[in-house]
């Protein structure tokens, strides 16, 4: 078989791993496992370290890489400069700096088997949130304008952004740390130029710019294709600088900003080529490399890394939210919500892993096993948190409590209580909308107190006009 066939037979068996995840997910009630979860241990099976059906080629790292960047590029897409600037950024910035500060005093202390480098890669991993798999979760769950989205922009972006920065600069054996700094620097610079100068050709409306404002809704994609070249061209210039690919991908994410033309579309268009192909080979491709067998084989190391992750990252989170006035008053459900959210990691794992297993610095098992606890973080928070939020919604006690009186009506009750649910959900989401528009915000736990109170008082006119209670006296304790 040639090269060509090879690789055509190779990524034909990623694709048939993209499709089977996607429909395997679908299956789940709620769709409540994101499909990157499937990706990777679908992608695990199928490779050379289990069934061996499918091998990671020369091409398909490309297209990985690729993809890899299409992540990132959407998540540096996604931030608002002007609100990781605002005071919510700059607290989360403290937060990070002291899960990394924990960091890198609690793993020399595991006793690990890891060189300089190695350490330094498991450190920072204790420290990331994986924004751009929470974007799409977040937009499904319409937890954009809510209290808890607030703190993910804020918190699950700075949770990646400085990661990345601290992999280029730490994570560079063959240099020192400040020429690491230097050419960080210098790459930073020539994107600040290209965002000053394109916001500049705005202004003065040179005909370049014209014409990608003509043509940005054309069916040419000029604008798509000006992205995929200005990825391209800062992956280049990274591996040129010897920096990481995830900054350049992060890079050219807020670059973009300035470069293409305010267009709305352009997040769709970007969400077709990069979910519709590149992403989801590079999960896949992620997956290819673990090893179930060390995986197994370390069980200790995989629940530590998991509770350190929840210490670390999800503990200190928790904890800055109950410290910082802006937040302070978040009902306690939010705030421990916010932090599970923002303890998700796997793309930057990944990412992490291989950069200290290309060194020399970490053990591809040990690789296997982080990759792994990343995933199982994608797969459990989404689950405990969509749990609990129904569990919260549904008034269980209140159910249980009217079970325990008409046992025979248990299943109507139950239902009840569900439908119930689902309404309270929908006006939640038109009051908040209301309450947006007049400047306010109002938190999840704040509506479910409020549909509470309103429960009770139907219950007390419903039994008043039964001549238990009058309409206006609420029922007492006793």
């Amino acid at each position: 078989m040639g090269a060509m066939a090879a690789d055509l037979l190779n990524l034909t068996g990623v694709l048939l791993v993209v499709l089977a995840s996607s429909f395997v997910a679908s299956l789940v009630p709620g769709r409540a496992v994101p499909e990157v979860v499937f990706f990777v241990f679908l992608g695990a099976i199928v490779g050379p370290n289990c069934l061996g059906l499918v091998h990671e080629t020369s091409s398909l790292t490309l297209i990985s890489r690729l993809g890899l960047g299409f992540l990132f590029l959407t998540a540096g897409y996604e931030l608002d400069p002007a609100e990781l600037m605002g005071t919510m950024g700059r607290h989360a910035t403290a937060s990070w700096a002291a899960s990394m500060a924990i960091a890198l005093v609690v793993v020399p202390l595991l006793g690990l088997d890891l060189a300089e480098t190695g350490s330094l890669a498991f450190a920072i991993a204790l420290t990331t949130t994986a924004y751009g798999t929470l974007v799409p979760i977040m937009r499904d769950r319409e937890l954009s304008g809510t209290r808890v989205g607030e703190v993910i922009e804020s918190y699950g972006a700075i949770g990646e952004l400085l990661p990345v920065v601290a992999m280029s600069v730490l994570l560079t054996p063959d240099r020192s740390k400040a020429a690491s700094v230097v050419y960080l620097l210098v790459f930073v610079g020539i994107c600040l130029l290209v965002a000053w100068q394109a916001d500049r050709a705005k202004r003065l409306g040179t005909r370049l710019y014209r014409f990608l404002k003509a043509s940005s809704e054309s069916a040419s994609q000029v604008t798509v294709r000006t992205t995929v070249l200005l990825l391209v061209a800062l992956l280049l210039l990274a591996e040129l600088m010897e920096l990481d690919a995830v900054l350049a991908a992060f890079a050219a994410g807020f670059v973009l900003r300035f470069v293409t033309p305010d267009n709305h579309s352009l997040a769709d268009r970007l969400q077709t080529v990069s979910n519709g192909f590149f992403v989801p080979v590079f999960f896949v491709c992620s997956g290819l490399g673990i090893s179930l067998t060390a995986v197994a084989q370390d069980p200790v190391l995989l629940l530590l890394y998991v509770a350190l992750l929840l210490l670390v990252r999800g503990g200190v989170v928790v904890a800055s939210l109950g410290i910082f006035p802006e937040t302070r008053d978040m009902p306690a459900a939010e705030k421990v919500s916010a932090s599970l959210y923002c303890t998700m990691a796997l793309p930057l794992i990944v990412a992490l892993t291989e950069a200290a297993t290309d060194a020399g610095a970490m053990s591809g098992s040990m690789a296997s096993v982080l990759v792994t606890a990343g995933a199982i973080t994608v797969l459990v928070i989404p689950v405990i948190t969509s749990l609990l939020r129904n569990v919260v919604a549904v008034h269980p006690v209140e159910a249980i409590q009217e079970i325990h009186d008409s046992p025979d009506e248990a299943r109507r009750i139950w239902e009840q209580h569900v439908r119930e649910r689902r309404d309270a959900v929908r006006r939640f989401h038109e009051e908040a909308a209301r309450e947006r528009e007049q400047g306010h915000w109002m938190s999840s736990s704040d509506y479910l107190a409020r549909e509470y109170d309103r429960r009770r008082r139907d219950a007390s006119r419903r039994h008043g006009r039964h001549g238990h209670a009058s309409d206006d006296e609420p029922e007492g304790d006793g």
